[in-house]
């Protein structure tokens, strides 16, 4: 078969390269300009540039919409017995603790109310298998088990209002005050967010936040905080460690 033969302007050609050389220069300045301009913008919210801070309240409200406090993170075959926790993070947790003493400090309407670590214990016990996700772009499947943080609010009647609502914040602290996180009530919510003191079958250990921590798979791992110190509600968004450093606020999926 006789090949067709095309005949090649070579004015043309040259001409095209030039043209998409410089679509591709004044895209990497467009770029740059761009980054610079965001990460030297003077107006900053939460010590995040505003346009960033903007696109994590965006980000915020799409996912609030399409997500539901009954969609579940799913399921995962338990890890494998004795497979120990990935460990990320020590914050909030340089100090001993004494387990058999240990209490959470809960406020409810201004009034401090302590809830020692044996009531946890005694709240009905359920167990997930689910994926883990970090911020940083790891994940891993892990198992816990503990009691579920519906069932404390209901059972103590705590996080609502004199009206019957619900506040609209939960917040979170460690003992020491180091670390602390606050999320949005349906999120704490959900089903599948506890206040655990197992992983993968076991106890916790101090470096996953013994003796008690919230697990809570519709966020990242930021908002898992470790080592309760003390629960608080508020209609008004409290303080969160990684939000003041310039991360997303909601950081959810």
């Amino acid at each position: 078969m006789k090949l067709k033969k095309i005949k090649v302007d070579a004015r043309y050609l040259k001409k095209r390269l030039i043209i998409s050389f410089c679509i591709v220069i004044l895209f990497l300045v467009f770029s740059v300009f761009t980054f610079k301009y965001i990460q030297n913008s003077s107006t900053k919210i939460e010590g995040t540039p505003v346009v960033l801070r903007r696109s994590f309240e965006w980000n915020e409200k799409v996912w609030s919409k399409l997500n539901s406090k009954k969609r579940l993170s799913i399921a995962k075959p338990p890890p494998a017995a004795g497979d120990e926790p990935r460990v990320n993070g020590d914050i909030g947790l340089e100090d001993e603790v004494d387990v058999k003493n240990y209490s959470i400090e809960v406020l409810k309407e201004n009034k401090k109310i302590i809830f020692p670590l044996a009531l946890f214990y005694s709240l009905p016990k359920v167990g997930y298998s689910t994926e883990f996700r970090c911020i940083e772009g790891w994940s891993e499947d892990i198992q816990y088990a503990g009691a579920r943080f519906s069932d404390f609010l209901a059972l103590y009647n705590l996080g609502k209002k004199a009206d019957g609502t619900y506040y609209n914040y939960v917040g979170l602290e460690t003992p020491d005050k180091k670390y602390y996180v606050s999320i949005d009530m349906e999120s704490m919510l959900h089903p599948q967010t506890v206040l655990a003191y197992e992983m993968n079958g076991q106890v916790l250990s101090d470096e996953n936040g013994a003796p008690i921590r919230l697990i809570i798979p519709v966020k990242y791992g930021i908002k898992n905080i470790k080592r309760i110190g003390k629960i608080f509600f508020s209609d008004l968004r409290p303080s969160d460690y990684w939000t003041e450093k310039g991360y997303d606020w909601y950081s959810g999926f």
